[in-house]
């Protein structure tokens, strides 16, 4: 890239998983590590701390599962699924794993855009995948109405997550063991229809609730 010609993903740092985009060389979107298996991923996410996840479907045969796993050990990180077709049992499985947003065959342009809204906490879908994911996953509880069937003891677990501490920090802090963290964490994505911590996350802080 050269000097002067900024890209909108300019500044945001990002582990891929998979194999390398050919959009991602002029999108502007720093590559800090490569990772394919979920132990990898995890262990590179945990060491860079990067903005993003970028999560290659297609090259990346448990790519679900590995995003299950970066969401659940890094839940404050945002995942941006990219795929070449859209295959919407794929696109489904990688949005209830916990994927943010999710792009069918981006230019680098359209990349760069995506990540930093998805960076700042927003949702980005490729036209028409929008209404599939809402149509199939359904819109989130009434937020009011399911803050109030929190217990005590969810609420302060909640407000810890969207702090972005893992499931032994919350339970150091609480007095609780990490088993018993993630039986409330459940708890409040059942209570409040969210399918993953990056969800609930964004959900909380959209909504006031942490």
């Amino acid at each position: 890239m050269t000097a002067g010609a900024a890209q909108p993903g300019s500044g945001i740092t990002a582990v891929l998983i998979g194999a390398e985009r050919p959009e991602l060389p002029a999108s502007g979107i720093q590559v800090l590590a490569r990772a394919v298996s979920a132990a990898a991923a995890t262990r590179s996410v945990a060491q860079h701390r990067p903005d993003l996840v970028l999560v290659d479907l297609d090259s990346t045969g448990s790519a679900v599962a590995v995003i299950d796993a970066v969401v659940s050990a890094a839940p404050s990180i945002p995942v941006l699924a990219l795929a070449t077709a859209a295959d919407h049992d794929t696109v489904l499985a990688a949005v209830r794993a916990g994927a943010s947003s999710l792009l069918i065959a981006p230019d680098p342009d359209g990349l760069a855009a995506a990540a930093a809204r998805t960076v700042a906490g927003q949702a980005v879908f490729s036209p028409g995948l929008a209404e599939v994911v809402l149509a199939e996953v359904g819109r989130p509880a009434d937020p009011l109405l399911a803050a109030r069937r929190l217990t005590d003891r969810e609420s302060d677990v909640l407000r810890l997550v969207v702090e972005g501490l893992t499931a032994r920090q919350i339970g150091t802090r609480l007095g609780l063991s990490p088993r018993t963290v993630e039986n409330h964490v459940q708890n409040v994505l059942r209570k409040l229809q969210l399918r993953s911590r990056a969800a609930l996350v964004r959900y909380a802080v959209e909504h006031g609730l942490a």
